[in-house]
């Protein structure tokens, strides 16, 4: 059996060595190499190929890569780097790294054309001069293919040693047990549609009752299709924290049914949340795991392989014994682990790192998406772009002299546009170019300055660096599915306009995640909300022959008694008067069954009106509330008051923390309140995502307002039932549930009642 590596991989596991060194030494963008490459291409002569594609053999490894450029009048294989500055500042590092490169492609086109030798050229390019340094060196084929041969040795012991581990993993989970005695009702169906898409490489679409194991039920199916499905990966993304926590759990419980499995899992963890030392800057000269970092990285990569599970705690226990970066330690790791556990961005960004290595090494992964209602959201703010007014003049202030110029021209073209509008909000049909190329040339410049004073910090210009460089990004981008607004805040202190922000604000992120859908060989989106099918699957940019499936729930509508108040209006204008109605519903349930209950509202301030009455007009029931920007301590403690003797009203905000994804079962909670039918608020920006919607799928009302509202809904309820013992009540405070249209988006086991209020 053959073990499949990329050239660029293979030198880097053999050739990379030194710091890890990460100083703010601004490089081309993406745009910028491909640019700079097609220019290098475009100076050569007739007959100059590019992207010549390169495989070979060494006992059982097969290597293969992309050479940047061959001139077979020269006879000159090139490899292109883009670079700004100072060449002479590329660490030595780098350079050793490249010319490892580039003589295994050497090796790799000799043996493909017969050649006895071949100049090998690097060729960095200077994207700014648009100058080119070549450094060629004329190679025998038999130098290049000894070398390459010693670094096939280097790396053959960990293939060989991959390769077992491969057979030993699949075997595993060939005859993997599920990890309880039985599938819970709902479970089984889940599992069994898993893993048929699995097989069959195909989207799936799932949307299944809260309560059920949908994280178990979707993991222990891939696992066992892996083999057969030939899964190189999988991934479990998840948008929050606890999301991670839950399928750990569960791996941790697959793992355990069998003492030998070899399943190699790591939990990916935020930059910021994994430095050890985040006073100090990224390279060996400031902090000590960074220097020396390769050196020391193969035995740390040994002993983290050989542990087991790699949650957040045990990557930083092996990067404590062996004194590395916990954070960039877990990022060489991800090559050679089977599962990895992480936040949606690692995959559907627009630089996310593990579809970037899914690409490149043409791994075939299995994608798990939880919680998948959210990811559309999620992927609208990471196709968005911002730029605020107050972060830019502040950084007018602070800039140093050789910036002010070009940064008052971003001011004066950002004044223009304020000059022009006459209202607090306004869309635009597309970027203004003028600021546009502004920016660009701010960017240009501080590139510039930054190459010339490498010492020079300052974190106010580096944040407005890489906003302005996302901002032209998304710019690039820029489509039907976007659109350009300003949205200005004036106040007494700050002046007309001075507090104002440019938005590049994404609305149908379907065209950025499509391409993420295509690469995997099989991906399951899985929530308790995805209905209706069809708003997720135009959002989301679902491949058209995805599989959609609506798991029967096992509860029973007797569990939860659904009761509409429709003798209550929620509606912006009876704000004010629904109050009183609400807390007197309240006190007659609690009143009939005490117990613990929350209650959601659409806003902070409707919270605390309703709250605060509640509390004048029964102070001697225990009530808590959900705050603004509460810490991870005190959304704890706020769940700690739900336990199974105490009783209470928690105030929650709908859509928020305690709206989704806690567990609160048995007495816990015995009910909930909701009002409002979660619709988000009337606004400008609304509006234009409603017109957008609209124009893009007809119904921009559904698309905008009722189905995001809805499924805010029906997560928030789903908190009440969530075992098969359970029971409780939920009030859905609106006359508008009583409407047909609304009621047909609601869970069809819940059985609904219309109450007086």
């Amino acid at each position: 059996m053959n073990y499949t590596v990329a050239v660029r991989t293979l030198c880097e596991f053999t050739a990379k060595q030194g710091d890890l060194d990460l100083r703010f030494t601004p490089a081309p963008t993406a745009q910028e190499g491909i640019a700079g490459h097609a220019l290098v291409a475009s100076r050569r002569g007739a007959g100059y190929q590019s992207e010549i594609s390169l495989t070979g053999e060494f006992q059982h490894l097969l290597v293969r890569g992309r050479a940047d450029g061959w001139d077979p009048v020269q006879n000159q294989l090139e490899e292109i780097k883009t670079f700004r500055g100072d060449l002479a500042r590329m660490p030595a590092n780098h350079r050793h790294l490249h010319w490892a490169q580039v003589k295994v492609y050497g090796h790799l086109l000799c043996q493909k054309l017969g050649l006895h030798e071949v100049r090998l050229a690097l060729i960095y390019f200077d994207i700014v001069g648009q100058r080119e340094t070549v450094i060629s060196e004329l190679y025998h084929a038999e130098v290049l293919r000894q070398g390459f041969e010693e670094q096939c040795r280097q790396f053959l012991y960990w293939a060989d040693q991959e390769l077992a581990h491969r057979q030993s993993r699949d075997r595993a989970l060939d005859s993997l047990r599920f990890p309880h005695a039985e599938f819970r009702d709902g479970q089984r169906p889940l599992a069994e549609a898993v893993y048929k898409a699995a097989r069959g490489g195909r989207c799936l679409a799932a949307q299944a009752p809260t309560g059920i194991g949908k994280t178990v039920g979707t993991l222990f199916p891939l696992l066992k299709a892996a083999p057969a499905a030939k899964l190189d990966k999988v991934f479990f993304l998840t948008a929050k924290t606890s999301g991670r926590s839950v399928a750990l759990h569960a791996l941790r419980q697959i793992c355990n049914m069998d003492d030998r499995m070899p399943l190699r899992i790591i939990e990916l963890v935020a930059r910021d949340k994994a430095c050890a030392h985040p006073d100090k800057a990224c390279h060996g000269e400031s902090c000590p795991l960074a220097a020396g970092f390769y050196d020391r990285l193969p035995q740390a990569r040994k002993a983290a392989l050989d542990g087991g599970l790699l949650d957040k705690q045990a990557l930083q226990q092996v990067a404590a014994e062996h004194q590395v970066c916990p954070y960039y330690l877990g990022q060489e790791l991800m090559r050679w682990c089977d599962v990895a556990v992480g936040d949606y961005n690692y995959y559907f960004d627009s630089n996310a790192m593990l579809h970037g290595l899914t690409v490149a090494n043409q791994w075939r992964t299995g994608v798990l998406v939880d919680e998948a209602h959210n990811l559309l959201e999620r992927a609208r703010t990471m196709y968005s772009a911002e730029l605020e007014r107050t972060a830019f003049m502040a950084l007018r202030r602070s800039a140093p002299a050789a910036l002010k110029r070009t940064l008052d021209s971003v001011g004066r073209y950002w004044n223009d546009l304020l000059k022009h509008q006459d209202a607090p909000y306004q869309a635009y049909d597309s970027p203004p170019q003028k600021l546009i190329g502004a920016l660009q040339r701010a960017v240009a410049a501080i590139i510039d300055f930054q190459t010339e004073n490498p010492t020079h910090v300052d974190n106010s210009l580096q944040r407005f660096y890489f906003d302005a460089l996302h901002f032209l990004h998304i710019a690039d981008l820029f489509g039907s599915h976007s659109l350009f607004d300003i949205t200005i805040r004036t106040s007494a202190a700050s002046g007309s306009g001075r507090n104002s922000t440019l938005c590049l604000r994404n609305i149908i992120p379907a065209s950025f995640l499509a391409p993420r859908f295509d690469a995997a060989h099989f991906t399951t989106l899985f929530s308790a909300t995805l209905t209706p099918s069809h708003f997720y699957g135009d959002t989301l940019g679902l491949p058209v022959d995805s599989v959609w499936i609506d798991v029967e729930s096992p509860f029973k509508s007797g569990q939860l008694d659904v009761r509409v108040a429709r003798r209550i209006s929620t509606r912006y204008q009876h704000r004010s008067a629904s109050l009183q109605p609400m807390v007197d519903l309240m006190a007659r349930q609690y009143a009939a069954q005490p117990g613990n209950y929350l209650v959601f509202l659409s806003s902070f301030d409707y919270l605390q009106q309703l709250a605060a009455l509640f509390k004048n007009c029964h102070p001697a029931i225990p009530v808590w509330e959900q705050s603004r920007h509460m810490l991870e301590a005190e959304r704890e403690t706020f769940l700690q008051r739900f336990t199974e003797t105490g009783s209470g009203f928690g105030f929650a905000v709908l859509g928020g923390a305690f709206a989704e994804g806690i567990d609160l079962p048995g007495q816990r909670l015995i009910g909930a309140f909701i009002a409002t039918l979660g619709l988000p608020q009337i606004n400008p920006a609304n509006e234009q995502i409603r017109q957008r919607m609209g124009a893009a799928f007809g119904g921009g009302y559904e698309y905008a307002y009722l189905y995001p509202g809805i499924r805010k809904v029906v997560q928030a309820a789903g908190r009440v039932i969530r075992t098969q013992d359970d029971r409780g009540v939920v009030y859905l405070m609106d006359d508008r549930y009583d409407r047909p249209q609304v009621r047909e988006l609601l869970p069809k086991w819940w059985r609904v009642t219309s109450r007086a209020g």
